[in-house]
């Protein structure tokens, strides 16, 4: 299957990576061709990854009736017109997280993808990992009671990126960071009836950190945390009434840990080697492409349009707005 990829970017040549060494293991995939709106900048990535073509736009590489669907990897401020330009020539498209800057914008591609019979998703690459059914099977096994909060968090110091503190390109932490820690608490526990939050506004107008309270009807709640300008430990942790689970590192699991009442380890659930672990999306987005799907079943569309609402809803909260939204 001959993959393009959209952007030139620190992502792109991630998952070329990926992609080649996915190859090389015998799986029925190619670097076919990469786009960017500067041929030079194409070529050059061409050359360093050893994707087979490089054109000069988005629409030279869409027009090419081998790209078998797309990789999006711009700015999150141009997912939504790089999305409806792949819909205009019928191209099957998985889009880096976050899938589109706000809620409408999520549910007009969305919508013209299901008309049009488009296979669309969206790579936050936490829900495709296997972790992900070890962490929910651990949960639903009962060993640590019934489960009645969770902690998460996700900071780097990362500010310094031109990405992450200007507005015009949807930066911050929420909608680069922040949506891990969201979509474990979503994994672990479904989705929140109630979101609490508060943000640290940057001089950009973009925020360098996030606070988020969840709350479910049963009484269950989570406390999470986001930021660009330090460094936390990455772990997630859910609490239960007769023991709790450790998982390092949410933003790609390594570890899930399971202890007891006394605080003592009883089980570590062993995590499988991967390439990357981008791997897990793009065979799914493969397998819905063959087989005609339109959406990918660890991301479904369902769930990129109430992840994206709880995002505005976060966004509403801290008052914070991108310039392209006024």
């Amino acid at each position: 299957m001959n993959i393009g990829i959209m952007g030139t970017g620190h992502m792109a040549a991630l998952m070329t990576d990926t992609i080649r060494t996915m190859k090389q293991n015998g799986e029925s995939i190619d670097l076919y061709a990469v786009a960017s709106r500067s041929a030079e900048k194409a070529e050059r990535f061409s050359i360093s990854t050893g994707v087979k073509k490089a054109y000069g736009s988005y629409e030279d590489m869409l027009r090419d009736r081998q790209v078998d669907f797309v990789y999006i990897a711009t700015p999150v401020s141009e997912h939504y017109k790089n999305m409806l330009l792949c819909l205009n020539y019928r191209k099957p498209f998985l889009c880096e997280k976050a899938f589109t800057s706000n809620i409408d914008e999520a549910a007009h591609v969305l919508f013209m993808a299901e008309a049009m019979s488009v296979p669309a998703a969206e790579a936050i690459w936490t829900r495709y990992m296997p972790s992900r059914k070890i962490i929910r099977d651990v949960i639903d096994s009962g060993i640590i009671g019934i489960p009645r909060t969770l902690t998460a968090n996700l900071s780097y110091n990362i500010y310094d990126n031109d990405r992450i503190h200007d507005a015009n390109l949807a930066g911050g932490a929420l909608l680069d960071v922040g949506v891990y820690p969201v979509n474990f608490a979503e994994m672990c526990f479904g989705h929140p009836s109630m979101i609490n939050a508060n943000a640290i506004i940057t001089e950009d107008d973009v925020d360098e950190c996030d606070t988020i309270r969840m709350e479910w009807p049963d009484g269950r709640t989570a406390a999470l945390t986001c930021g660009t300008s330090s460094i936390s430990d990455r772990m997630g942790v859910i609490y239960g009434d007769r023991g709790y689970i450790t998982v390092t590192n949410i933003n790609n699991p390594s570890a899930v840990n399971v202890y007891d009442m006394s605080r003592e380890l009883i089980k570590t659930e062993e995590i499988p080697e991967q390439i990357s672990g981008y791997e897990y999306e793009i065979r799914e987005m493969m397998e819905a492409v063959a087989n005609g799907d339109k959406e990918c079943p660890s991301m479904p569309h369902s769930e990129i349009l109430k992840v994206m609402r709880e995002l505005d809803s976060i966004r509403l909260m801290t008052g914070l707005q991108f310039p392209f939204e006024a």
